[in-house]
């Protein structure tokens, strides 16, 4: 399977997430966005980590990184490699004596160690594939296109016919304001209504 490198665009809140972060992950040699709903300590992990600013006392994600020293082992990668339900699956992957093993582990924590050691992060395709967001060149979010998954536009979008159409327009003014927590939370609403029609 060939994997997809990304890095890490950006963190981004809403005043309605209840305290929640979206993680925006964005495809090295693409332009898709892949936003990741995460938990305050989380981001406030990868943030800290990103803006090189060190704590007084060693943060949970600093503990893991000399553990993983004090083994000798060393993180060669992050993967993100499945999407299930809404939740989003990582592994941590390491070498140690010259064997290659991985953890299981969340999506933000993987992404916290991979900060701190310079690990380089991947996402599996297919998740990729069911989760990414397209842009456009300039980085900006960009309208989804018609197509299989995309139905024609409504050209009324105030007064849509389906609750599907309305899901899929509220997607697109969510990726056009650059929202990418609600895109996140709608494209998972527009999957679990498609699963439900078939």
């Amino acid at each position: 399977m060939d994997l997809i490198q990304v890095d890490i665009i950006g963190l981004s809140t809403s005043p309605s997430s209840g305290g929640a972060y979206a993680l925006v992950l964005g495809e090295v040699d693409g332009n898709r966005r892949l936003p990741i709903i995460i938990g305050a300590f989380e981001a406030q992990a990868i943030a800290l980590e990103l803006e090189k600013i060190q704590p007084p006392r060693p943060m949970t994600h600093d503990l893991i990184r000399d553990l993983f020293d004090s083994v000798s082992a060393d993180v060669t990668d992050i993967l993100i490699d499945e999407l299930r339900e809404g939740t989003f699956f990582a592994k941590i992957r390491y070498t140690v004596n010259d064997t290659d093993s991985q953890l299981d582990c969340r999506p933000s924590d993987a992404v916290a160690l991979a900060v701190r050691v310079g690990a380089p992060i991947f996402v599996a395709p297919a998740v990729l594939e069911e989760a990414g967001i397209p842009t456009d060149d300039e980085g900006e979010m960009a309208a989804i296109e018609p197509g299989e998954d995309a139905p024609e536009p409504d050209p009324e979008p105030e007064t849509p016919r389906s609750p599907l159409e309305k899901l899929e327009n509220d997607l697109a003014q969510a990726i056009a304001d650059e929202d990418y927590e609600l895109a996140a939370k709608l494209r998972d609403d527009i999957s679990c209504l498609n699963s439900e029609q078939n």
